[in-house]
């Protein structure tokens, strides 16, 4: 399929591309894992809008787009629960988190902080309906952009055998690419669902995609993870115990929750 990147690259960036030749595949492991980032009110507000008009209602709002992202990742949420998948869903701790702090402040000017303001912004972390977390499925809260700092996700994924995951979500250039990063350097299998993913700004929606599927892990269609989480069926794995040292090449040691 044509690529959401490919705008965006110069010709120099083409020709390199072409001149490294084709990317090994990350491609798909024996466990996986969905994982979904921050989509949450702040970001989608209750109803879709183009996002200049939006961001005066929510200031971080992603727009219409974040909406159409919902959706794909709707389908994949169903898909994984029927397959019995494991799912985890990210959120923000506290109100207004660390690294959004400066944003904000940009944003300030746009309203007045009215009661309405002020009411919308303490659901502003809540997770729309259609993605809402049922029973069993773990909500984590972060205070850094990557969904692996400082939480227990990478031994919650750990202690379940997993080696691949879906990672789903916003910003594609800052959450949903620092959790993909980290993913990586804790030696999961890292797969970005294409249209799954969404963010503020165009160009740094396409070519993080982009950098992701070079470095990273693979940027695939929507239904091709589709077609694979609907066919996969469990194996068994060695799954760590209290008995079993798990050793993370690099990890960075997390947090209790």
């Amino acid at each position: 399929m044509p690529r959401v990147w490919e705008p965006y690259l110069s010709e120099r960036d083409k020709a390199h591309v072409a001149a490294a030749g084709a990317k090994a595949r990350t491609g798909f492991g024996k466990q996986p894992a969905l994982v979904l980032i921050d989509n949450y009110r702040g970001v989608l507000g209750d109803y879709p809008l183009p996002v200049l008009e939006h961001m005066k209602l929510w200031p971080s709002s992603t727009g219409e787009e974040g909406w159409v992202a919902i959706k794909h990742t709707q389908r994949l949420l169903y898909a994984a629960r029927e397959a019995g998948i494991p799912v985890v869903h990210i959120t923000a701790l506290g109100e207004i988190p660390s690294w959004g702090r400066r944003r904000r402040r940009r944003t300030a000017g746009l309203q007045e902080q009215s009661p309405a303001h002020k009411a919308r912004m303490a659901r502003a972390h809540e997770f729309p309906d259609e993605l809402a977390p049922i029973p069993g499925e773990p909500v984590l809260r972060k205070s850094a952009p990557s969904a692996f700092h400082g939480t227990p996700l990478a031994n919650y994924l750990i202690q379940r055998g997993v080696d691949t995951v879906i990672a789903c979500g916003e910003s594609t250039s800052g959450c949903l690419r620092a959790s993909v990063v980290d993913g990586f350097t804790y030696c999961f299998r890292m797969i970005v669902p294409e249209e799954t993913a969404y963010d503020r700004h165009e160009a740094c929606h396409a070519i993080n995609l982009f950098d992701i599927d070079q470095k990273y892990g693979d940027v695939l269609a929507v239904d091709d993870v589709l077609e694979y989480v609907r066919t996969w069926k469990p194996e068994e794995v060695e799954v760590p115990t209290s008995a079993t040292p798990v050793t993370v090449p690099m990890a960075v040691p997390v947090a209790a929750a």
